[in-house]
Order: C-alpha cells, then structure tokens, then sequence
C-alpha cells in the first residue's frame, strides 16, 4: 500500500513542480546524510480548536506523513498563537515553529523539512521563513515546502478537486462560492486566479469570495447575480472549516446571500478534509527530498556562465 502510494505522490511530484525546476536542483536529502547526521520532517499548521476538525484535517495530514515518509522524524507545530492559547487552557499543548526547530536541534536532528499546510504564500509563509531563517546557522540544511495553491499547475489540480468533489446542476442553477480568508498583501492575487480558473477550465457555476481580501463578499454577489444563480452553495477554501467556516461563512455570508434572494446550502468541509488535497501537500514534501532550491544568487551565476 505504501509502495503504491509512494509512486502515486512521484507522479504528482514531477508534474506539480514541472513549472518550478529551474528554481530547483536534484539533491537526495537522505542520500546526503553523514553519519550521524539525521533528518526530521515538520508539519506547520495554522490549527483549530476544533477537535472533530482537527483530526479530520491535521491529524490526518501528519498520520499520512508519518506513513509515507518513514525515515524522517515528523513533528507538528501550530502557527496562531491564539488557538496554541486556548488549547493550553483545556491541556493541550502545541509548539510555535520556532519552538519545534529549536526543540528537533536539541535532540540532534540536523536536515529538516518544513512543510506548511498553508493555502496561499501570504504573510503567514512570510513569518515561517523568517523563523526558519532564525535557525538555519544551527542546521545542515533546511528546505521549505511551498504551500497549496503556489505553482498553477497546483492551482490547476485544486480546481480539479473542487469541482469534482462537489457537483452542481446548472438546470437547476446551482453554484458554489467558495470563501477563502485572504489577506492584505499581493497574494490576495490567487484567489482571483483560482476564479478565474473556474471559469477558464469550463467551471462557470464555481466562484470565489474572501474575508480579508479580494474577490471580496459583494464582488461575489455581483458574479452570482449575473450569472442567473438561485441556489449556492457555500464552501471554505480553507485548510480546516474552523472559526471563520461555523461564523462567518455559516451565519454572516449565508445570512447575506438570503437577504439577496439566493436560497444557501453550506458545504463545510475544510480543504485538509479531502485526501487529494492532502496529496498535493505530500507531494510537495516527496520534491523536496530530491531536490532543493537554488537561491537568486546562485541562479544568476548560473546565468552568467551559460553560452
């Protein structure tokens, strides 16, 4: 089972990353081991307080890791310092990133793998890297996965996913908005892609809408109201159907797309729920093993020295 698991997540691998190889050079993490050296994997959630969400999402993207990538040592470690606190008041305890790097150094560990479970590369990547940058003088080396939807052809394959996972009838005039967090930084970007993917990839039925960002809410009214919808279905474009699925996608947008006329049906099923999600993540982490990424300095003295 592993083994055919293994040439599946290969197969996902050399396709995900077929547009990134140039930022990218083959270097076998394990092959590159002296003795004793070793290499762990760290899985870096934003988390839950959920519980029922947590293990369908989290606990379940970890175990798959554990799994799949048994020579590496893998640990979790929790991003929001508000669900690490909350968690702490009913026992619970979850280490920040740095917590879980400083703590892998001090038991030996000296390659690792950092893997976010991120959707977009938005300012919670930004403040991961900063921490991994923090450590690196104290590790081998250290590769950084990206998150979910960073190359198109990613963005392509959740498109695919999506679509698939939940179909609508457009006799019935059925469709999905799909509602992500966003941000306030340029990333906001993907989720207009992934809008436009929709539609590009012959989806017109699937739309997307965000919190904090843009497509915002009443730019999601428009596409739907011009498109002659009468039913929608509300999704999360979210790694886990946490706070912001139960409040404000299951009572605030719901609330507001009736008061426009649209009868709401809610699909709240968070994106680590569905297990070719969590492929994509792991296939991300399988490249990583066999590759690591060039920085802008060394591609540009590659550059110089081409004919």
């Amino acid at each position: 089972m592993r083994k055919a698991f293994s040439i599946l997540l290969m197969f996902l691998c050399m396709s995900t990353h077929a547009q990134e190889l140039s930022s990218f050079v083959e270097s076998d993490l394990l092959a590159s081991l002296q003795k004793d050296e070793k290499a762990a994997l760290l899985m870096v959630h934003f988390g839950t307080t959920y519980d029922e969400t947590r293990s369908k999402t989290i606990d379940a993207i970890n175990q798959k890791a554990k799994t799949l990538f048994p020579l590496l040592e893998v640990r979790e470690s929790y991003t929001s310092r508000i669900i690490m606190r909350r968690l702490k008041a009913r026992g619970i305890q979850k280490e920040s990133p740095l917590e879980a790097m400083l703590r892998l150094r001090a038991e030996g560990y000296t390659h690792l793998i950092v893997q976010s479970t991120n959707v977009i590369d938005g300012v919670e990547m930004e403040s991961l890297r900063k921490d991994v940058e923090s450590v690196k003088p104290f590790f081998k080396e250290i590769r950084v996965g990206h998150p979910l939807m960073y190359s198109t052809d990613d963005a392509l394959k959740v498109v695919d996913i999506l679509t698939k996972r939940i179909p609508v009838s457009s006799k019935k005039r059925e469709h999905v908005l799909f509602v992500g967090h966003g941000t306030a930084t340029p990333a906001t970007a993907i989720y207009s892609e992934i809008d436009y993917m929709f539609k590009a990839e012959g989806h017109p039925h699937y739309h997307v809408g965000t919190i904090e960002g843009y497509p915002t809410f009443e730019n999601a009214v428009q596409m739907l109201k011009a498109a002659k919808a009468k039913t929608v279905v509300l999704a999360p474009l979210m790694f886990v159907a946490g706070d912001h699925a139960k409040n404000d996608i299951s009572q605030e947008w719901k609330e507001a797309l009736e008061k426009e006329g649209f009868q709401v049906r809610l699909h709240l099923e968070g994106l680590g729920e569905v297990p070719e999600i969590q492929d994509i993540y792991l296939a991300h982490i399988q490249f990583l093993m066999q590759h690591r990424e060039r920085g802008i300095m060394e591609k540009k003295k590659a550059y110089s020295q081409q004919q």
